[in-house]
């Protein structure tokens, strides 16, 4: 991701930018043996994949000790890149597959990174609390709030109170008409030039 991580993220160490670079040959390699991410998106992976995660940093910098919770992690996003980029914040991946949540402990044991923790486990069995809860949803958000809203808890010391952070894309006004003016949304494409984010969304809810 050299191109892009210079031109969105400059600031990066090099230990940083040596763990990007190494993201799509790990995956690659896992790919081969446990189908986790389409061909298509393996092609695009940095931009499918590892900028959409990142485009939260533009919303949130999360401050050092912050508790964040990527549900339905699947294959580690957005949760694998942001802690890349917020190496003093903790990220507790979860996901009720277990062979995703095994692809999940390999990458984050080969990119040596000591803050993810990766859980198998349904949100509504997962007992503890944090700062944040991301996700790159699939399900509709009122359905995603009324499931993960319980494992936030109230208060929080980033710019943004805690919540939830969702990825979505496509038209949300049906999806998001009853929490009226409760969400704050953003659109990727303000941050990020690429075509794949013009129906790109961030989807934030104080809890």
């Amino acid at each position: 991701m050299p191109d892009l991580t210079d031109k969105y993220f400059p600031d990066l160490s090099a230990v940083q930018k040596e763990k990007f670079s190494l993201l799509r040959p790990v995956y690659e390699e896992w790919n081969s043996r446990i189908n986790v991410i389409s061909r298509k998106d393996i092609e695009n992976f940095y931009i499918h994949h590892v900028l959409h995660s990142l485009a939260i940093q533009r919303v949130i910098s999360f401050s050092a000790g912050t508790r964040v919770l990527d549900v339905g992690t699947g294959g580690g996003f957005p949760g694998i890149p942001l802690a890349i980029l917020f190496p003093e914040v903790s990220f507790t991946l979860l996901d009720s597959i277990q062979k995703k949540i095994n692809v999940v402990a390999a990458v984050a044991e080969r990119l040596e990174l000591k803050n993810v923790f990766p859980l198998r486990s349904r949100v509504e069995e997962h007992g503890e609390k944090y700062d944040f809860v991301v996700s790159r949803a699939v399900s509709a958000f009122p359905e995603f709030s009324a499931l993960t809203s319980p494992r936030v808890k109230p208060g929080g010391l980033n710019t943004l109170p805690n919540g939830l952070i969702c990825l979505k894309g496509g038209d949300l006004s049906e999806e998001l008409k009853h929490f009226r003016n409760r969400v704050k949304m953003w659109n990727i494409a303000q941050f990020f030039d690429e075509s794949f984010f013009a129906t790109k969304q961030i989807v934030y809810l104080q809890v």
